[in-house]
Formats: C-alpha cells, sequence, structure tokens
C-alpha cells in the first residue's frame, strides 16, 4: 500500500534561497505541480522563479498537472535541488515590448525626427516619396499583426523567461528591424526616395507581402489549435504549407519580408534584416523537426526541408 505522504528533502541549487523548507511533505499521487506550488509559497516565489531538479539525476521535476509525483521517480527521502532563476517576466509581455520598437520607429523616423536624422542633406529636406511611405505602413501593418497574433493568438509552452533578457531579445527587432531599417529606408538619397514607381518591383512585393502576411497567419492559427487553453500538449501540425517544410510560419515570414524587400527598391537594410532573421528561424526550424521526430516517433512524416523547400 502507498503511503499517504512521502517526505522530500529540499536542497538549494546556487545562491541561497530565504524561507526554502529543508523537507516538504508531499501525497506520491498528488500533481507535480504541487511540489512547485508548496516550495513557491513557503519562499515566497512565484512558481515560475523556481527550477527544481531531482537530486539523483538532475533531470527537472516538470511543472505540471499531469504528470503524478510518484511518476517522476521521486520516493521517501528523494533529494530536490531548487534553484532561484531570477526576477521573471512573462512572454506575452516580451513579445509586445519586442514589437513595441518596430512599431512605432518607423512612424517617428519618418515624419517627426526627419528633419534631426537628415540634417546634413540640403534643405530645404525633401518630403516622404510614395514608396517610403509605403514601407513604412507595410512595417507597421507587419508588426501590428505580430502584436495581434501575441495578445490574441499564441498560446505559450513557457510561462515568463528571466527578465534580464528582455534587452538581448528585443535587440534584434529594435535594432535591426526598426533603427536600421528606418534610418536607411527612409534617407533622402535612398532608392525608395524616389517618385519613379517600377511597377515589376512595386507590385511584386505587395503581391508577395499580402501573401506571406495571410499564410503566416494562418500557420500560426493551426499551431495555436495543436495546443489545448492552460496546457503544454502538441500535436502534429498539418495544412497548408506543413506538408513542405517544418516551419511554414516562417517560411511565410520571409516571403512577407521579401516583399518589403522589393517595395524599398532592394534596399540593403531590409535584406540584411532578412538574412540574419532567416538564419536564426531555420536553427529553431531544425531543433523543432528534431523534436517532432522525437516525440511523435512513426507518427510523424519527417520533412527533408524545415523552412525552404528544396533548399534547407
Amino acid at each position: 500500500m502507498a503511503p499517504a505522504t512521502i517526505t522530500l528533502i529540499v536542497e538549494p541549487r546556487g545562491k541561497p534561497i530565504k524561507k526554502l523548507p529543508k523537507e516538504v511533505q508531499i501525497s506520491p499521487n498528488a500533481p507535480a505541480q504541487e511540489i512547485y506550488t508548496t516550495l513557491a509559497a513557503a519562499s515566497g516565489f512565484s512558481i515560475h522563479r523556481l527550477r527544481i531538479t531531482k537530486g539523483s539525476d538532475r533531470s527537472v521535476v516538470p511543472n505540471s498537472r499531469d504528470t503524478k509525483v510518484d511518476a517522476t521517480g521521486l520516493k521517501e527521502r528523494s533529494v530536490v535541488h531548487v534553484k532561484d532563476l531570477g526576477p521573471q517576466i512573462g512572454w506575452r509581455t516580451v513579445f509586445i515590448i519586442e514589437y513595441f520598437g518596430p512599431l512605432v520607429i518607423p512612424a517617428l523616423f519618418l515624419y517627426p525626427l526627419r528633419p534631426y536624422l537628415y540634417y546634413n542633406f540640403d534643405k530645404p529636406l525633401l518630403e516622404p516619396s510614395y514608396l517610403q511611405k509605403l514601407v513604412c505602413a507595410l512595417l507597421s501593418l507587419h508588426f501590428l499583426k505580430r502584436e495581434f497574433e501575441t495578445i490574441f493568438i499564441h498560446r505559450f509552452s513557457n510561462a515568463t523567461m528571466p527578465a534580464r533578457n528582455i534587452f538581448k531579445n528585443s535587440a534584434h527587432y529594435w535594432i535591426l528591424a526598426g533603427l536600421n531599417i528606418a534610418y536607411w529606408v527612409f534617407r533622402p538619397d535612398a532608392s525608395a526616395a524616389t517618385n519613379e514607381v517600377k511597377p515589376a518591383l512595386l507590385y511584386t512585393g505587395l503581391g508577395l507581402f499580402t501573401f506571406g502576411e495571410l499564410a503566416n497567419l494562418n500557420a500560426h492559427l493551426v499551431l495555436r489549435d495543436l495546443r489545448r487553453p492552460g496546457t503544454t500538449d502538441r500535436g502534429i501540425p498539418s495544412g497548408f504549407g506543413f506538408n513542405l517544410v517544418t516551419c511554414p510560419n516562417y517560411l511565410f515570414e520571409i516571403i512577407a519580408w521579401v516583399g518589403i524587400y522589393l517595395v524599398s527598391g532592394l534596399n540593403w537594410s531590409v535584406l540584411f534584416f532578412i538574412t540574419v532573421g532567416g538564419a536564426q528561424m531555420a536553427a529553431w526550424a531544425k531543433k523543432k523537426e528534431r523534436r517532432y521526430r522525437k516525440e511523435f516517433g512513426d507518427k510523424y512524416k519527417r520533412k527533408s526541408f524545415v523552412i525552404l523547400p528544396g533548399a534547407f
């Protein structure tokens, strides 16, 4: 007969945690998440700030309602290590902050800050061209969509991340997609500063942008529906694009940015952002393909290409 409760030996890992108890009693039939809630309540920390690992093999004790304590391998007098991950910030908040920069920076550079940024050009300073205004509108639409998806669509597998990482995470978007693109595309001597529109670039770019944004939104809806609210469970994605590559959402993201690149008059700053962002997304896609193969085994139809059909 299983005992009503077991005693776990609690030891801090890393810096000391005030008020952390040396022992905790827990039912073997309780959810593993109860270990986190018990220790969080005792220490005064959020459960998301704690990482609990087994002393025997250093494996993480899942913060899960679906896994029982007994299923984790913890027994009477088992040792658990508790690490303070530091102040945390919600992933939804992280994405809202990340996208806010490139959402507002282009409009600021194109209008109120224009005389101060390009003060060394001949006066009177030329008014923004039609193409520059259009690129600004496309950037605003793209990041407004990102904010909408963050608030209303995305479901996150991890609730929080260390708050100190917000600066590193935001730098990619604020600097490369915000400051970098806005400054170079909106210069009075940029390729987009002309009023002589090249129809092939303009209409092809608008078509790619529209298709990429809508297809990317559809892929995000598919991924959202794979995860039940309040859980970290995942299913195997299927639908438009998922039969071609592991992460069609990344593919369609790149297509939308290629559209902006064409409308900008082939500005190098947009191409640079696509290259850096594409490389990062390719690395994430490779990891996701490996995770799908490991998690779903033979049920998952393996993909030869993770992000670009026929290439990578």
